[in-house]
């Protein structure tokens, strides 16, 4: 009989996988997005997508869905209803006052522009992103522009509902 070796999930793996479980309390079925902040390989806080506390949730009311017509002449739909993970994460980390200087933050897709943002303003210096977001070359862009590392797990672009 042989036995499998068991292969130990790298840090990048592992926190990607409390990602996903944080992201089983999401209230959005359009991303049901959840994150890990992390820092010398200690969680200093996690997020994921919800509506802010005390409003209702797209899980029981229904999306809030806007079109977003981009410079290009793209169009692109979101729902507006929600705080985004990274967006929970940050906020989270800041009512508490934990600081987030020189920290990794785990995340499903290429953060959003605004979320590009805050992460930058808060200091993380890496991002680690299962999968690409459609939009996300801004993102990217402003990651590289600002020194802070991105990282892919699949080059693959994140497929979902209403993109």
């Amino acid at each position: 009989m042989s036995e499998e070796k068991y292969i130990r999930p790298t840090w990048d793996e592992y926190f990607m996988d409390l990602a996903h479980s944080v992201s089983k309390r999401a209230t959005c079925d359009r991303g049901r997005a959840g994150c890990v902040i992390v820092r010398d390989k200690q969680i200093l806080v996690t997020g994921y997508v919800g509506s802010p506390v005390g409003l209702p949730h797209c899980d029981d009311v229904g999306h809030l869905m806007k079109k977003v017509v981009h410079e290009d002449g793209s169009e692109s739909q979101h729902c507006v209803r929600t705080v985004h993970a990274e967006q929970n994460a940050i906020t989270q980390a800041a009512r508490r006052g934990i600081g987030l200087e020189g920290a990794t933050i785990y995340v499903r897709m290429t953060p959003c522009r605004t979320c590009a943002m805050l992460i930058i303003n808060c200091g993380i210096e890496r991002v680690v992103c299962e999968k690409k977001y459609h939009k996300g070359q801004e993102s990217e862009e402003m990651f590289k522009a600002a020194g802070i590392q991105l990282d892919y797990f699949s080059e693959e672009i994140l497929q979902y509902k209403n993109q």
